[in-house]
């Protein structure tokens, strides 16, 4: 019989700093600003041995209330630049793009549909949506589901 695997969620305070480096260590990793697990480990000064122990044990916490996922639709002129400056709005209100949709614009008019991951860190929705909607080229933008 296998034995049953236990969770725990712990304050940072109380995580030990060698977990935290290990966690920092796999980050510089993902980001590519390491390219091996020895850089990594020696940024962050751990051993390689510490790194390959705890490295499938420990991830950082992203709760729920991290942030709201929305979906949203917008109507814009199929026009070269045109959805990079709707992106551009968007990371300017440090909101996560999920996935993007575009169809196949009929009458020089696409439908742009966005899943977006709103931080805490982002901006008001409506003042978003709004600078969203004043862009050149854009017809209308509307937030359709929020989760």
């Amino acid at each position: 019989m296998a034995e049953e695997t236990k969770y725990y969620v712990l304050k940072q305070k109380a995580v030990p700093e060698v977990l935290l480096n290990v966690v920092e260590a796999k980050r510089l990793l993902d980001s590519g600003k390491c390219a091996s697990v020895q850089e990594a480990s020696d940024r962050v000064g751990i051993s390689r041995s510490s790194f390959y122990k705890y490295k499938d044990d420990i991830y950082e916490y992203h709760s729920s209330s991290r942030g709201t996922t929305i979906t949203m639709v917008i109507q814009l002129d199929d026009e070269p630049g045109f959805l990079s400056n709707i992106l551009r709005s968007i990371a300017d209100y440090r909101a996560n793009i999920l996935t993007i949709h575009q169809s196949v614009p009929v009458n020089g008019i696409a439908a742009l549909t966005l899943s977006i991951d709103l931080l805490p860190e982002t901006g008001d929705l409506g003042q978003m949506v709004d600078a969203i909607e004043s862009l050149n080229g854009v017809h209308y933008a509307r937030v359709l589901a929020r989760e």
